[in-house]
């Protein structure tokens, strides 16, 4: 039985979560849980031992190791998605299926394949919402970088230079094989590459070509389940060039084994004929140098009004309600974002530049 959603705005609303990881229990539960109206009421986690402690540690009622057991709930509205990459599709499908709105961790998905038949089944449900959790990197600064742009301030944008740099020597053969560095798990999504191409997507578009070389340095990883070494198939260093829609080049570097940077490690650099804009993420700072006044960098001052924060859950729910939209962010955005990840993948698989949308 499908919850009832549609034109009816919901006032009481019901929430099962499949996947109680970091990001569910710091950010999605509590919040979920702060909001007039909602309950959480079921946690379905890998084992229902760890569901339950969950449950006991936040003030949920119910625990189960079964994740069909929260989908086919009927007095559930709204299902929060916090596994990894790997279930998400299928997860998606069935619960839109079930008539449940959704909110899924981001990545969307392990390829962009799998990102547009999701997005294509939410089309097929229009009455319910669907939501991806958006890289929150920037979000005190977007609005502001939105502008800048916007206003023409660094006149036509000529290069876009993005480092995201761990700032830390390589690990050693042997090292622990995680989620994000198992591709049975996250696919096609490398590292951190996706969290921060996503805000640079908000600010000036989408790319239309890429180029990209990689190189594996931690080659073998110990499954912490089996205790055997596994081959390590997703880089842990990329170079990417981009050819950007706005008309700029981008240089994305990606890398978890370069350690000593000097210069930023993690940030954002836009130039263009007019002038430069440096955001230094590590720092928490934006910078802008105008042409003529070269070595007069300014701080750009963030007007309280213009910093936006982490409201996931709140815009989840008024989206629900028929008070607001989403977003950040939307399936449609997901996807995008998922097919410049598969193209960085094409393009190192084939060695040849990968152009932008996929066919």
């Amino acid at each position: 039985m499908a919850a009832k959603t549609g034109a009816q705005a919901l006032d009481k609303i019901r929430v099962g979560i499949i996947g109680a990881g970091g990001n569910t229990k710091l950010h999605h539960i509590p919040k979920l849980q702060a909001i007039p109206g909602v309950e959480v009421v079921k946690i379905a986690n890998r084992s229902e031992e760890s569901a339950a402690k969950v449950c006991k540690e936040l003030g949920v009622a119910q625990a189960t190791g079964n994740w069909q057991d929260v989908i086919s709930d009927p007095s559930l509205n709204a299902i929060v998605v916090g596994t990894w990459p790997y279930l998400h599709r299928t997860l998606v499908l069935e619960a839109l299926q079930a008539g449940k709105h959704v909110l899924t961790e981001a990545r969307l998905a392990m390829n962009a394949s799998e990102a547009k038949e999701m997005y294509n089944a939410s089309l097929r449900h229009p009455n319910l919402v669907t939501q991806v959790v958006p890289s929150p990197l920037t979000f005190e600064f977007d609005a502001t970088i939105q502008a800048i742009v916007k206003q023409g301030t660094l006149g036509e944008l000529l290069y876009i230079e993005v480092r995201a740099l761990s700032n830390s020597f390589a690990e050693k053969d042997g090292a622990p094989l995680s989620w994000r560095t198992d591709q049975r798990y996250s696919g096609l999504n490398i590292g951190v590459l996706g969290i921060f191409f996503e805000p640079l997507q908000r600010w000036v578009g989408d790319a239309v070509a890429v180029q990209a070389r990689a190189k594996t340095v931690v080659r073998l990883r110990e499954d912490q389940e089996t205790g055997e070494l596994r081959s390590v198939h997703i880089p842990d260093h990329l170079d990417i060039l981009a050819d950007m829609a706005i008309g700029a080049q981008a240089h994305i570097v990606v890398s978890s084994v370069i350690g000593g940077v000097p210069g930023f490690s993690k940030g954002y650099v836009l130039y263009g004929k007019e002038g430069t804009l440096f955001l230094d993420l590590a720092a928490k700072k934006l910078y802008l140098t105008k042409k003529g006044a070269e070595g007069q960098r300014e701080e750009v001052a963030i007007p309280e009004d213009k910093k936006e924060v982490w409201r996931v859950e709140e815009e989840f729910v008024a989206a629900i309600r028929k008070q607001g939209s989403i977003r950040r962010t939307t399936f449609e955005q997901g996807v995008r974002y998922m097919e410049f990840t598969e193209a960085v993948t094409r393009s190192i698989q084939s060695g040849c530049t990968v152009k932008l949308p996929l066919v």
